[in-house]
């Protein structure tokens, strides 16, 4: 399909956008894939914030240059299709989770804070636990000193109430 000047301005415009204000671009060769598994990857992706978009790399690097943004020259001469999203953790585990079920996609690099990345450091944030994970292990980590102070407190109680109710049936054994 063609597109017009003006379409063409829009989409670059629409793609400098997501370069500046995404904490990960991440860049992967689809060409493997066929529709159903596309079609997939954008529902997922779609319901957890992150966009996919397959655009011309003529486009792609034109935005790049107007934002002075580097991406390895190699991975432009593919079909590629970038994955835009706030938390780089989140986009970097969800392509890579679904480039493990589906062997077709692969993931080539990207920016992640304005910064060229390749594949490694893409799978090293993969590998990261998400953001509530980390939260939740705050939570218990900050609340664990209170908790043991409650039951140390409570030690002592049940300690006397187990005494008194240890005198009281041997009064009632006398009795």
């Amino acid at each position: 399909m063609t597109l017009t000047k003006d379409q063409k301005k829009e989409l670059l415009e629409n793609l400098k956008g997501l370069f500046e204000n995404s904490g990960a671009s991440v860049a992967s060769d689809y060409s493997g894939l066929d529709t159903n598994e596309i079609t997939e990857l954008r529902k997922t992706m779609n319901g957890l914030g992150i966009n996919l978009l397959v655009t011309k790399n003529t486009i792609v690097k034109k935005a790049l240059g107007q934002l002075n943004l580097k991406l390895e020259e190699d991975i432009l001469d593919k079909p590629l299709m970038f994955a835009f999203g706030k938390d780089e953790i989140e986009v970097c585990k969800q392509l890579n989770e679904f480039a493990k079920l589906h062997e077709n996609l692969k993931i080539l690099g990207g920016i992640l804070n304005n910064k060229s990345v390749d594949i490694a450091k893409i799978k090293s944030l993969a590998l990261l636990p998400s953001r509530e994970e980390l939260q939740s292990k705050l939570v218990g980590i900050l609340a664990a000193p209170s908790y043991g102070l409650v039951n140390v407190l409570h030690a002592n109680i049940r300690g006397l109430i187990s005494v008194l109710s240890q005198y009281n049936s041997k009064l009632k054994i006398k009795s």
